[in-house]
């Protein structure tokens, strides 16, 4: 083994060494013999070149490596055969775990994959995220004191997906999220002229989500065991959210709907459990999103509605966001099928 390589080595080197000169010889105008002392160099008077080259003979055995080199096909690390060991047994067919990754170019670098998940598997699986944040009578700088407050958000989101190329999934996914906030005391003081105190106040906010993936796995070795994933997903959502506080000294509440599509791409890690039992979690770290959103704002007394009449109003947005939350990180179990 180690004599091939060597052996290919220095082929390359070879090839590498005669390959100005062979595009010298294609381009080359009439060639001046020297004296007979020195009959292993001849200049070229190149087209657009003032300076003399020097080239050497190609021998017949390496003329077709040379020509593959020229064309850009010719390997740049040289290949080791794969071992009878990476072969492995998929629904009855031998196939091999080393998945050979397309070129970004003329050259082919040796990139390949790992087999972590053959074609035509069904995956089941649902992932969840929960988070909880909670602080209470924290001074920031004397500014902000007698801060109470809960933040909360659970989703849920269970999938299917059929792998139509191995290591590559596509499928569809569902999820229902639940997010709520509430202040129950905050005071503000900056100096004599700006103070205020807050409580009271608190945001619910529920969605509903269809979303079409993809996901494109990477095994870590040959083992089949651990894999990172880059997951692509397109979803679309609709929900409701209501924000309540205090206006006047009168409860009011804001009530919202909307409507969102959104482009989202997920970085994660998947490990086998079990012959057909994954563990995964993922990050939600980048996204596009666009949103269509509809509010009323009402008293909550009827009594207060003469003197505050409701207020309707709607709008628009979009907006890219690249960032890590806390709140989107996302564990999941699957079932392959």
């Amino acid at each position: 083994m180690k004599d091939t390589l060597l052996m290919k080595n220095y082929r390359l080197i070879i090839i590498i060494a005669v390959l100005s000169a062979a595009i010298a010889r294609v381009y080359a105008g009439p060639v001046r013999e020297m004296p007979s002392e020195t009959l292993d160099t001849v200049y070229v008077d190149a087209p657009g070149c003032s300076a003399p080259g020097r080239y050497m003979w190609v021998p017949d055995s390496l003329a077709g490596d040379l020509e593959r080199v020229m064309r850009g096909r010719s390997e740049i690390v040289p290949r080791v055969p794969e071992p009878e060991n990476d072969l492995v047994i998929v629904d009855g067919d031998t196939v091999s775990q080393i998945i050979k990754s397309r070129n970004l170019g003329r050259f082919d670098r040796g990139l390949f994959n790992y087999l972590f998940i053959p074609k035509g598997r069904w995956q089941l699986g649902v992932t969840a995220s929960y988070g909880k944040f909670k602080t209470e009578d924290l001074d920031i700088l004397s500014l902000v004191s007698n801060l109470d407050l809960d933040i909360s958000s659970f989703a849920i989101r269970p999938y299917v997906s059929y792998f139509i190329r191995n290591n590559l999934s596509a499928g569809m996914r569902f999820g229902y999220t639940n997010s709520k906030a509430r202040v129950h005391s905050l005071d503000v003081d900056f100096d004599e002229d700006l103070n205020f105190s807050l409580d009271n106040v608190y945001y619910n906010n529920e969605s509903y989500t269809a979303a079409f993936f993809t996901r494109q796995y990477y095994g870590l070795g040959r083992q089949g065991r651990f894999g990172v994933f880059n997951e692509m997903e397109l979803a679309f959502s609709s929900g409701n959210a209501d924000f309540h506080r205090a206006y006047d000294g009168k409860p009011k509440t804001t009530h919202s709907t909307y409507m969102s599509a959104s482009l989202n791409f997920s970085p994660g890690l998947c490990v086998f459990i079990m012959d057909n039992v994954s563990f995964n979690i993922s990050l939600g770290v980048f996204g596009f999103k666009l949103r269509n959103e509809k509010q009323r704002t009402s008293m909550d007394n009827p009594e207060d509605a003469e003197l505050y009449p409701d207020e309707t109003g709607s709008r628009f947005t979009s907006g890219a966001n690249f960032r890590f939350n806390i709140f989107n990180i996302n564990f999941g179990l699957g079932i392959h099928l």
